[in-house]
């Protein structure tokens, strides 16, 4: 059957049941351990925070502090080191042995096709027997397509 319980006077409540009460957050397990019982006690781990720009310090042209898209996206991400786009660009020409027009720091102009290229240097096959090229990249200026100078 129910239990009666005796009503409790809605005047002012006993100073008993109203204490200062501390939050207390346990420690969770982190996802990567989180599958692994055997990894023993858990220990929480305080990581340290990246250094802040304070807003009356200069900032970089890069790092203006803009939002991203959401609204609660934070700090725009910085772009990332290498966007391959280098990468992209001599695999296209190499593909359809597009004649290239490379030019140097000094102003020579060495004409052919690029054959394969590294981090450091492209090696260009030039025609006519002339012999082929390897070219560091330091000492290119710009490229361009053999026909693109032509208006």
């Amino acid at each position: 059957m129910k239990e009666i319980m005796d009503p409790v006077p809605a005047g002012v409540p006993e100073k008993e049941n109203f204490a200062n009460r501390k939050l207390i957050r346990p420690t969770l397990p982190r996802i990567e351990n989180h599958n692994n019982h055997s990894s023993g006690p858990m220990q929480a781990e305080r990581r340290e925070r990246p250094e802040r720009h304070d807003r009356g310090e200069r900032m970089d042209r890069g790092d203006r502090g803009d939002r991203g898209v959401g609204a609660g996206a934070g700090k725009k991400l910085a772009p990332p080191e290498q966007t391959n786009a280098e990468n992209f660009y001599y695999q296209k020409q190499m593909q359809t042995r597009t004649p290239m027009v490379i030019v140097l720091r000094d102003g020579e102009e060495v004409r052919g096709i690029i054959e394969w290229y590294d981090r450091n240097c492209i090696k260009v096959n030039r025609e006519n027997g002339a012999p082929n090229l390897m070219i560091y990249k330091p000492a290119i200026k710009y490229m361009f397509k053999e026909g693109e100078n032509q208006r």
